[in-house]
């Protein structure tokens, strides 16, 4: 059994549970260990063969007996029992984004609704309204989310980049280790680090191209392969991706890396551009039509270059003006991960973190980092672990003791504080003043209308207390859809305020979107890059924070936190 049937299985239970009635923590408990296993690189089927399944994270005693009478039976007693109370097909409506099984089950006891079919018929005809605490909004978005999944049963296919990337890294790395190989390369959505990814292309060069296809299908991360070839393999992962490795000739390798990393609008824009100057191109490589004389290219700079442009950064390559600029010589110098001075959203134990102040202070500084913002949940955030405006008095103070006698990197007091339905913040102004550093994000009340929603963060953004805006469209990627919010009139309002707006580096969010996070740049708006770190690992997420930032052309001169500590405090207010 595979690591995504293991984790369907117990992520099932979890909804079942929730329909049930079952208290939040007991929920989340089965979809934190489903998210754990799914993402697990090695077999969990094996693991609790050998009764090793407690060591994956979020599994304890009761989940690994789950696991180990699933494998054994097919099936998981407590499943069987929670679906003769519930339609089967109810699970497909918890999973529409916006419903949920609470929703789910509200529709089912008031309406009826057992299945997706069900779902859009009662939408269309205005019934989703009718139930209480829904409304309109609540009705139109279950009919956008609908219209997004598509069919019935037809799911979108693509995972997390962060669920991908590391497993195509760590791929990459083993065959370049292996004595066969010449040259590894990782293409496709994870080359581009775009935000979601269908599966991990791998383009390789070898002296024995069979060995080499025969070593990735050995790999411990591999669940089951094609036939090992000359021309490579292609395989699964335990978690259910997709994983083709193609070998080429090492004169074609360009031409085949260029090609597969895509993405497809850029490569139709580039063959079209091709094709009115006389060249066909292909991974197989640039003809002349005329005189029908083929050009294979070593590298990705041989092609872009033959073709007449500059090389162009793969995050760039979506087919948004990227050619014209490159052709014209105006492609932006993109900012980097070792640009980054200092991150200014994190959390700590003393709301809903992991780590400590002086852990995550620690850490900053291992980073390199010039300045770093504990930025704690306010009071009002909906979700517990906040902090009471006496606990964060005191946190100023622990800051401010911490950071007697250091030199070369200062931490910063501060608070993610809660935006109201009126715009208004949870702390006192006083409290607020005495802070360094204020993130106000809105954590609740998702479904009010556009323009209350865009008057509620302009009214944050016009606060002389707050300097930046996180997670300004409070999407969570394939889960929950941003709320509506006039994009174009909070950029603006941010550049006239002088507040920052944030790319949120959790790979959940991404928020601002690298489209967003263009619309400010063209605004004019500061915009500074943030982790929204929960501990100490997930610091490592201004990756994701960066890769946004450059899918939306920002160069460091874009990103306030770019500029050292003397610089960068002249932006607060």
């Amino acid at each position: 059994m595979t690591n995504a049937e293991i984790a369907a299985a117990l992520e099932e239970l979890g909804v079942l549970y929730e329909l049930d009635g079952a208290v939040k923590y007991r929920v989340l408990a089965y979809s934190t260990a489903a998210k754990a296993i799914r993402e697990s690189p090695v077999s969990v089927a094996e693991l609790a063969k050998a009764g090793r399944a407690t060591e994956i994270p979020g599994v304890g005693k009761t989940l690994a007996e789950k696991i180990d009478a699933l494998l054994a039976t097919g099936e998981i007693p407590a499943a069987v029992k929670l679906k003769a109370k519930f339609p089967p097909t109810l699970i497909e409506v918890t999973r529409v984004p916006g419903v949920g099984a609470k929703t789910a089950r509200l529709l089912f006891e008031e309406l009826n609704v057992t299945s997706l079919e069900d779902l859009k018929a009662a939408a269309e005809g205005e019934k989703v309204r009718e139930v209480k605490g829904l409304g309109p909004k609540a009705e139109e978005n279950v009919l956008a989310a609908l219209e997004r999944l598509g069919e019935p049963g037809e799911g979108p296919g693509r995972v997390l980049l962060s669920a991908v990337r590391p497993i195509a890294e760590e791929l990459a790395t083993a065959l370049r280790e292996h004595p066969a190989a010449k040259r590894v390369e990782v293409a496709g959505s994870a080359r581009r680090w775009a935000e979601t990814c269908k599966d991990i292309d791998l383009i390789a060069t070898a002296e024995e191209p069979a060995a080499l296809a025969e070593h990735l299908a050995e790999h411990e991360l591999i669940a089951a392969a094609g036939n090992p070839g000359p021309n490579g393999v292609r395989a699964q992962t335990h978690n259910g991706i997709s994983v083709d490795l193609r070998i080429v000739s090492p004169d074609a390798f360009g031409n085949l890396l260029q090609h597969f990393t895509g993405s497809q609008a850029h490569n139709v824009q580039l063959r079209e551009e091709a094709v009115a100057r006389g060249l066909s191109v292909s991974e197989h490589g640039i003809t002349e039509t005329e005189s029908g004389e083929t050009t294979l290219c070593a590298s990705e700079e041989e092609v872009y270059a033959r073709l007449g442009y500059a090389y162009i950064e793969p995050e760039l390559r979506e087919g948004r003006g990227e050619l014209k600029a490159a052709r014209e010589g105006e492609l932006p110098e993109l900012v980097s991960v070792e640009d980054i001075r200092g991150d200014l959203h994190s959390h700590t134990t003393l709301s809903d973190g992991r780590n400590t102040l002086e852990e995550m202070a620690a850490a900053g500084r291992e980073r390199d980092y010039a300045y770093m913002a504990i930025t704690d949940h306010s009071a009002s955030h909906g979700f517990g672990d906040h902090v009471t405006a006496e606990r964060l008095w005191q946190r100023v103070e622990d800051v401010r003791e911490w950071n007697q006698g250091k030199r070369g990197f200062r931490l910063l007091a501060g608070s993610e504080v809660n935006v109201g339905l009126d715009g208004s913040l949870d702390y006192p102004d006083d409290l607020l003043d005495a802070l360094d550093w204020v993130v106000a994000s809105v954590h609740t009340s998702f479904s009010i209308s556009t323009t209350a929603m865009t008057e509620r963060v302009l009214t944050a953004i016009d606060n002389p207390h707050v300097d930046c805006i996180g997670h300004l469209t409070g999407r969570l990627i394939g889960r929950r859809e941003p709320y509506g919010i006039d994009v174009e009139a909070v950029v603006a309002a941010a550049a006239r305020a002088g507040t920052m707006l944030e790319i949120n580096g959790n790979p959940n969010r991404r928020d601002l979107s690298e489209h967003h996070a263009r619309l400010a740049k063209e605004a004019g708006a500061t915009i500074v890059l943030n982790t929204d770190a929960h501990g100490v690992d997930t610091l490592a997420n201004m990756a994701y924070a960066v890769a946004t930032a450059r899918r939306a052309w920002l160069t460091p001169a874009d990103v306030a936190n770019t500029k050292g500590w003397s610089e960068f405090k002249k932006l607060l207010r």
